[in-house]
This record gives structure tokens, sequence and C-alpha cells, in this order.
């Protein structure tokens, strides 16, 4: 079934229009950058490609937007620092690129989550905006006190005008560096924070009726509301180990969608991105608010 199709293309267009006019609205928005949003085809960081994401940000920061960003890329930036013969200093490790073993994973991030802040902060400084860090584990978001003080520091910094990037806690957790932790921290974030929007850059241009890196004929699906067990199904049909990553990313920007705040899963590489959608423009696929329902 094509995104034209009735289950597909099916949302109601008034419900679109509205949830494209709140998201255009918001406030207060999370944006969440993948890892393939920031590095390169060697899995390092790439410097390009994190410019354009603060540009981008800044954007919203002009429109008098607070931003919140939840940031991968600490895996690549390690690799980028350590790693077989590239890596500068008088550290030199040999890295498999490919492998899971989640102490060397959780080592890298370490490594590089300090050179990821530095390159944020470096690419701000050209706009004269300050960021802070925060790295969070699930306890941070599910002990109260701990959530409080979370929600606390987050709100301070927003009143003060700086820019939190937050990234997982990779150095104490066991399982978070899996495809797709930040996509469900992302949507934990906004939720917890009450923000207007989500939006989850991502290096294809939405979600597709199939996987648009195997599939010519794929193509992007606009807008997700009671369609979405049909959308579940099409992606998880077309998931392969290149494209595997945007299953959380659609169950992401679902639970954000129906605790009532629009989102937005788009390409990173489209130029004025986040300008975009703070204009209106229909750009990636819209997650429109909804009570839970769907088309079963």
């Amino acid at each position: 079934m094509t995104s034209d199709g009735v289950a597909v293309g099916g949302v109601d267009r008034e419900a679109v229009a509205r949830a494209r006019t709140a998201a255009a609205d918001a406030d207060r928005v999370v944006v969440k950058a993948g890892t393939n949003s920031l590095t390169d085809g060697d899995s390092r960081l790439d410097r390009v490609k994190l410019d354009k994401l603060v540009a981008d940000v800044m954007d919203l920061r002009r429109r008098g937007k607070e931003v919140v960003l939840v940031s991968s890329g600490a895996v690549g930036a390690g690799i980028g620092r350590l790693g077989n013969g590239e890596g500068t200093g008088s550290v030199d490790v040999e890295i498999d690129r490919g492998s899971d073993v989640i102490d060397e994973r959780q080592a890298l991030s370490t490594v590089g989550q300090s050179l990821l802040m530095r390159h944020y902060t470096q690419s701000f400084d050209r706009y004269d905006q300050p960021v802070a860090q925060i790295l969070v584990t699930g306890a941070d978001l599910d002990a109260p006190e701990r959530f409080e003080n979370f929600t606390n520091t987050v709100e301070t910094l927003l009143e003060w005008g700086v820019v939190p990037v937050i990234n997982e806690n990779d150095a104490v957790a066991t399982d978070e560096l899996r495809i797709g932790d930040n996509d469900m921290l992302s949507a934990s974030v906004a939720i917890a924070l009450g923000v207007d929007l989500l939006v989850t850059l991502t290096d294809v241009d939405g979600v597709y009726t199939g996987n648009p890196k195997r599939d010519p004929d794929a193509t992007v699906i606009e807008a997700v509301g009671t369609n979405y067990d049909v959308v579940r199904e099409l992606v998880g049909d077309s998931t392969t180990t290149d494209f595997g990553g945007i299953q959380t990313k659609v169950e992401g920007a679902r639970d954000a969608a129906e605790s009532g705040t629009p989102a937005v899963i788009a390409g990173s590489a489209t130029r004025d991105v986040l300008d975009r959608i703070a204009a209106g423009k229909p750009t990636g696929t819209l997650f429109v608010p909804t009570a839970g329902e769907t088309n079963e």
C-alpha cells in the first residue's frame, strides 16, 4: 500500500493542518539528532554535519523558541579520536567499527562525549549561544527525586537562554547503546518537559512506505495518526540493518503524539529543515496528536 492509499494517507486533513500549525507555533522544542546525522561513512564525527545541525537549531532560537537538543554521536567522536591509525594524540587503538561489544562502545562514548561537546560549544559560540551538557539514564527519569532534579535543571537552563544538550550516560548504562536508544530518550524528555514539539532528525527524509535505500518506489508518508498500525506494519516489513533505526523513531514520535505533542521525523540534510517546520511547511512525516485511537 502506498502513501496515497486510504489507510496510509487517510489522516483527516483538518487534523493534519492543525498539527502542522501547532508544530509551527511551538514555543519549546526537543530536537533529536541521530548518529547518522552527525557522523561520516566511517562512523566518525562529521563537523560539517554538526555545524549544519547547530545552524538549524539557531533558526529556531532566532524565532524565540526554547530548544532542548538530544544528541547521539559520542561513539563516532570516540572512533575518530582513537581509531585505526587515524586518531590524534598519543593513543591509537584498533577498533572494529561494526563491533557490538558493549564495553568497547561504552569506552568509546566516554572518549567521544567530551570531544562532541567541545565541537558543539565551538559551533554554538559562532552565534554567542551558550550550551550545557546533561547526561542521563533511564533511572534519572524513573526515580521521582532524580526526575525532579533533571526537570528543574533543564527549566533553569531554558530560563537562562541556554541550549541543553542531552545524551545517554553510556559509561554507567548496560543496554543504552542499542539502535534507537536516544529516540526513546528524546520522546521521554519531550513528554517529561511538556514541550510543544518533538523533531527527530535522521538520514532519510521521513517515514517511507518501504526502505528508500532499497525500494525506488518507496514514498514519504506525509502524516501519521489513526493510521499508525498500518504505518508500523509497513515500517516493520521494510526494516533491514541499514534502515532498522526508523522503528524506534516511529515509536518515539508516536509516544509523543499520544501525549498530545505533535512530532516530526525529517531529514537532517534538508535545507533549513527546522526553519521549514517552524514556518508551517510540509516537511518529513508529521505525527498528529491522538487520543490513542488507531485504525484497527
